[in-house]
């Protein structure tokens, strides 16, 4: 690659990384709020905390989905039964996989020709994890896809991880 190339492609890849950090146009706050609104005129203090999400997948499949919480039982709940399921997460190998498989649903040999991805051991092995934590269920014909149920938790735990 030449000088000219190298500065043309870093100058594409600042201007991806520029744009991401923009601050969204300004909207007035009742736009903005309009969730927040709806939680807390159905929640007093210490208040609640709400998900929720509407998505297509590639593959057609809609997750429409809520959850909410109220603060007092989220804070003197026991977290640590949830360290298996956010372990799972916790793997470059494993969000990768989850993302390919979220995309439309794709077997283990599929998964195993993902450049960087290891050896069909090494992704056989994300796999049970995932499946054991409930991220991942097989399909028939040896094939992955995240649950329903499961796709708005999964891009919510994204989306709060990019704070």
């Amino acid at each position: 690659m030449n000088d000219a190339d190298r500065l043309a492609a870093l100058e594409r890849r600042v201007a991806a990384l520029e744009k991401r950090s923009q601050v969204p146009p300004s909207v007035p706050d009742e736009e903005v709020f309009w969730a927040l609104d709806g939680l807390l005129a159905r929640v007093g203090d210490p208040g609640a905390v709400l998900i929720t999400g509407h998505v297509t997948l590639p593959d057609g499949r809609v997750a429409r989905w809520q959850e909410s919480a109220g603060t007092a039982d989220l804070l003197d709940g026991d977290w640590s039964q949830h360290v298996a399921s956010l372990a799972a997460l916790a793997h470059p190998a494993r969000i990768r996989l989850l993302g390919e498989v979220l995309r439309g649903a794709a077997t283990a040999s599929d998964l195993t020709r993902i450049d960087g991805m290891g050896t069909s051991g090494q992704v056989y092995h994300h796999l049970r994890q995932l499946v054991a934590a409930g991220w991942l269920h097989t399909l028939g014909g040896g094939r992955y896809e995240v649950p329903v149920a499961r796709v708005v938790p999964l891009l919510t735990t994204l989306l709060g991880a990019r704070r």
